[in-house]
């Protein structure tokens, strides 16, 4: 699953925040299940469409299908660190 383990959670989390937002294709600043699992895929995920549902269902707080990369992005980013995985 994850590639290169840093030392640094914080960094780790910076650098899986970069990652997901350069996924947000159309500059609306919200990440479809689309965007999120093409995230999931470059982070490595097994099933990336699985965890981009599942991101969707941990971090979607008004329901609406999309994450807002302002207000919901950092749960996104905290479930995918606690899931253990990282960049190189």
């Amino acid at each position: 699953m994850p590639h290169v383990r840093l030392t640094n959670k914080d960094d780790t989390k910076v650098q899986i925040m970069k990652i997901f937002k350069r996924f947000d294709k159309d500059g609306d600043a919200q990440l479809s299940k689309t965007e999120l699992k093409a995230a999931f895929a470059e982070l490595g995920a097994k099933w990336p469409a699985f965890r981009a549902w599942e991101g969707l269902r941990h971090a979607d707080d008004n329901g609406d299908g999309l994450i807002s990369i302002d207000k919901e992005l950092d749960k996104v980013v905290d479930h995918a660190v606690n899931l253990g995985y990282t960049v190189n």
